[in-house]
């Protein structure tokens, strides 16, 4: 936990935020605040007509996140913790998506025999592609490249 404040503070600031962002794009929302563990809180929006929040990939909802951040920042100048946006579920959707995604592929590289690339993908997706095939026979996987190119490769265990 950041000195001085606590992730609750520090989740107050960003879902008021949030919420006036929201207010400001005149889009009807729940904002509600969620602690994942000692570092780390969520903030997420639901309600109908969000996508705008989230475009294509995720990238304006990833923007939006980078600057909650900057605004808890800003309040707090110390170290801030984690703090996660989510809008109308996309990140638990996207995440199963992912998931459903390397199984069928990793499901071809072992009938196959021959790795694969993934396209480019954002730290927070390689880890869920990582970890939705730790435990999967018959494959390893690993990033390749650099920032903002960096990507996962599928392979054979061996």
């Amino acid at each position: 936990m950041a000195e001085g404040m606590t992730l609750e503070e520090q989740a107050e600031v960003a879902k008021g935020f949030l919420e006036g962002l929201l207010v400001r794009y005149g889009l009807e929302a729940t904002v509600e605040t969620r602690v994942l563990d000692d570092d780390t809180v969520e903030i997420a929006a639901t309600g109908d007509g969000l996508g705008i929040l989230v475009g294509p990939k995720g990238a304006t909802l990833s923007a939006l996140q980078d600057v909650t951040r900057t605004v808890v920042q800003r309040q707090f100048p110390s170290k801030t913790d984690r703090i996660l946006v989510d809008v109308a579920g996309y990140r638990e959707k996207r995440a199963a998506a992912l998931q459903r995604f390397s199984q069928q592929i990793a499901a071809e590289v072992v009938e196959t025999g021959t790795e694969r690339a993934l396209e480019p993908m954002s730290p927070a997706d390689r880890k869920v592609v990582h970890d939705a095939l730790k435990d999967v026979d018959g494959v390893a996987t690993r990033s390749e490249g650099e920032d903002p190119s960096r990507y996962i490769v599928i392979a054979p265990a061996g």
